[in-house]
């Protein structure tokens, strides 16, 4: 009953809602495969590593930026394979390059109160923080991967204290 409640809600959804919603799905299984590669062969793929895009909300469509963020935290609930902070950040970043908005792709790690060390990864576009928001700022930043439109790159010094959640 529950299932069937979820596709009328889905199929009573815009054109555009199910287009951008199914296009999640496809990018966090997409996603998923691209996080079993090797580190080494995903890098260059992920933009001008240690480097950042603007935290200016003028080089960033809040609403486009919402609406991948929404549409990721929505439909990673569906996914039959882990999309977590990892998978969710490449997910997220090719639908914003796809629509070629600026974007900057976060590592971070941490330790735990146990000593063990734990790791994750959040994507930016301008000060919003379009995924893996939660308990981001207990992280300190390692490496940074920049998708630059047209815009300035600097060198990584982010502050994760100063960015708006979507």
């Amino acid at each position: 009953m529950k299932l069937m409640r979820k596709l009328m809600t889905f199929l009573t959804l815009s054109r555009e809602s199910k287009r951008l919603l199914l296009e999640s799905f496809f990018y966090l299984g997409w996603a998923r495969i691209q996080k079993r590669r090797p580190f080494s062969n995903l890098a260059p793929s992920l933009g001008k590593h240690m480097q950042e895009t603007g935290m200016d909300d003028e080089c960033t469509d809040r609403s486009i930026v919402a609406k991948v963020s929404q549409a990721i935290q929505i439909m990673n609930k569906y996914t039959f394979w882990e999309s977590r902070c990892l998978v969710q950040a490449l997910a997220a970043k090719k639908m914003l390059e796809k629509r070629e908005v600026e974007n900057t792709l976060y590592f971070g790690t941490a330790k735990e109160d146990n000593g063990e060390m734990v790791a994750h990864a959040w994507l930016r576009s301008g000060p919003y923080i379009v995924t893996g928001a939660k308990g981001m700022e207990r992280f300190t930043v390692v490496s940074t991967f920049a998708y630059p439109v047209g815009g300035e790159l600097h060198e990584q010094s982010y502050n994760p204290a100063i960015s708006e959640r979507t």
